[in-house]
């Protein structure tokens, strides 16, 4: 491979991975919760940082390459930095409590309904 091909090729790659990106995410919701579910093979649960902040979700986190390759022929699997975020339009019970589990590539994390609840009315006294 000539020198300037291989020198463009391992530039492009280390372009496209310096990129934060954003893993397939599914939402959406049962009678109890809202789930969402992310697609992100490859790392341990302590690899996530899950935040919650005036209903935006958001998952961060690294995926390294665990191999050093001297030029992509080919490069599909994302590495490096990614984020997602989720615009939340339920309302959240924020203090029941948001579970994450994480099994065979997918982070899950389920984040419970705000049950609506019954304001009473007063009945006006208009003779005072």
């Amino acid at each position: 491979m000539p020198d300037s091909l291989l020198s463009s090729s391992v530039r492009w790659s280390q372009v496209w991975q310096s990129q934060i990106w954003s893993p397939p995410t599914d939402v959406y919701e049962t009678d109890s919760a809202i789930v969402v579910k992310i697609e992100i093979a490859g790392l341990s649960p302590e690899d996530f940082t899950i935040s919650l902040d005036d209903r935006v979700l958001t998952v961060r986190g690294v995926r390294r390459d665990p191999t050093s390759k001297l030029a992509y022929q080919q490069l599909e699997i994302n590495y490096d930095q990614f984020q997602t975020e989720v615009r939340l339009p339920w309302l959240i019970n924020e203090s029941a409590e948001i579970e994450a589990t994480y099994e065979q590539g997918f982070l899950t994390i389920l984040l419970p309904k705000a049950r609506a609840r019954r304001v009473p009315i007063k009945e006006h006294d208009y003779n005072s």
